[in-house]
């Protein structure tokens, strides 16, 4: 039996919401001298960089990218690292970037080493917010906000730098 497949948005529509998105995050920071785009590994890293170009073709921000890597199955605290240890993330605005935000407990974590290190402000994007909280955090920037089913799925699929949104 084959998986019903619908797509939610396209590519050119992917990243109308990143230009937005990217927008509101200027429009928000437009004061500051430097924000910190971390990205959760996998399409969180592919979305930070889409906003990241956008970002810096619209302003003279300073953006600097990294990576939180953690088991989105089974995420702890402890098992949370981000690409660059060496980077200076107190005072510093912090937004974290993830594809889809549903019960939130994968964002919970992924915020773990930006609060340790008492970060000045943290943000969060998502490219869909799904609405089924676990947990008591909220999206700062949300491309597509869907009622969904627990059984149904969405999934980001990045194929040759093409972004699209699908519900199965």
């Amino acid at each position: 039996m084959s998986i019903k497949k619908t797509q939610i948005l396209a590519d050119s529509q992917v990243k109308q919401i990143i230009k937005r998105i990217a927008y509101q995050i200027f429009e928000n920071h437009f004061t500051d001298k430097s924000i910190i785009l971390a990205g959760v590994e996998g399409n969180g890293t592919y979305i930070a960089q889409l906003i990241h170009d956008e970002l810096v073709s619209i302003t003279s921000i300073k953006v600097q990218q990294i990576i939180i890597s953690l088991d989105k199955q089974n995420p702890t605290g402890s098992g949370v690292h981000l690409s660059d240890e060496k980077i200076k993330l107190s005072d510093k605005n912090v937004v974290v970037v993830d594809d889809v935000l549903n019960t939130n407990r994968t964002l919970v974590y992924a915020l773990t080493p930006f609060i340790r290190a008492r970060a000045k402000r943290i943000q969060v994007v998502v490219l869909v917010d799904r609405n089924h909280k676990k947990f008591p955090v909220a999206a700062d920037y949300i491309g597509l906000q869907l009622s969904t089913t627990l059984q149904e799925h969405i999934e980001v699929n990045i194929e040759k730098k093409k972004v699209s949104v699908n519900l199965t």
